[in-house]
């Protein structure tokens, strides 16, 4: 076949994209799973990045009570925000956990803000600054909560989930600050920081709380659950008072640390966040 035979075709495919471009519905579109912030927080001295997912019960409630609020560390775009966001859809979808909102914190500092104050010079060296757990629930409780109440339809209940340091972060709150969540999740927690000395005060703390009944979820894999803190965290909270703190301590030995955070979530979401019998 003659070259010019060949030219005459291509000529005729290059008119017609020409004249007839594209419609919209081939064109690629943002895949949107739900929506995303920023705000200046005075506590940090920042401007923070929050990622939210609302349950399609959401859009289906609009005008009725609102949802309770699963807040979360770890929770960019590039961290865990995902990959929560898609077991609570699946789990609300199959009707084996109440729906909620998610929220999650992009980090910036993750060591400075997941960590409380600490002597040991091994955990200074994780980063140029630690122990800002304090400003961080700071954060939480002035800034960000009553901004969430006021932007989305919202419950009165509270949840925080985390894994490693933010699971840290979560067991550090249930002790100093219980009042400030209904539920606390925590996987794989760094309990040995500080040399495991939060661990050390937990069953005073635990005696000292008169308030309303806490629950508390913790899921280890084979890498923490042997550790002497681990054991000893186990030892407290079988002790402590079964009206103030419901608790439920998992080993996870198929898991490893880098594992744990996706198949103990699945677990936790379904036992602590079951739907009620009168909702089904």
């Amino acid at each position: 076949m003659k070259a010019s035979t060949l030219f005459l075709p291509v000529l005729l495919l290059l008119w017609l994209a020409a004249h007839f471009p594209a419609s919209a519905q081939d064109r690629p579109t943002p895949l949107v799973m739900g929506q995303t912030f920023t705000m200046a927080s005075a506590a940090l001295g920042e401007t923070r990045r929050i990622n939210v997912y609302l349950p399609p019960a959401y859009a289906d409630s609009s005008g009725a009570a609102g949802l309770p609020v699963l807040y979360m560390p770890d929770g960019g775009m590039g961290e865990d925000f995902l990959h929560v966001a898609g077991l609570v859809q699946v789990l609300t979808g199959n009707g084996t956990m109440r729906p909620f909102i998610l929220v999650g914190i992009e980090n910036t500092q993750r060591r400075r803000d997941l960590t409380g104050p600490t002597t040991d010079p091994e955990d200074q060296k994780i980063a140029p600054k630690v122990g800002g757990s304090a400003a961080y629930r700071t954060f939480l409780r002035t800034e960000l909560m009553p901004l969430i109440r006021q932007r989305y339809r919202t419950s009165a209940e509270t949840a925080l989930v985390g894994e490693s340091l933010a699971g840290l972060f979560v067991v550090e709150t249930l002790l100093l600050e219980p009042a400030l969540f209904d539920t606390y999740v925590a996987f794989d927690p760094s309990i040995w920081w500080n040399k495991g000395q939060l661990v050390g005060q937990a069953d005073n703390l635990l005696r000292a709380y008169t308030g309303p009944a806490k629950t508390l979820y913790v899921a280890l894999s084979r890498d923490t659950g042997q550790t002497p803190e681990s054991r000893r965290l186990a030892s407290v909270l079988r002790s402590a008072s079964k009206g103030r703190l419901v608790w439920y301590y998992q080993p996870m030995p198929q898991e490893t640390h880098a594992t744990i955070y996706h198949p103990a979530a699945l677990q936790a979401f379904r036992l602590v966040f079951k739907p009620n019998p009168t909702n089904k």
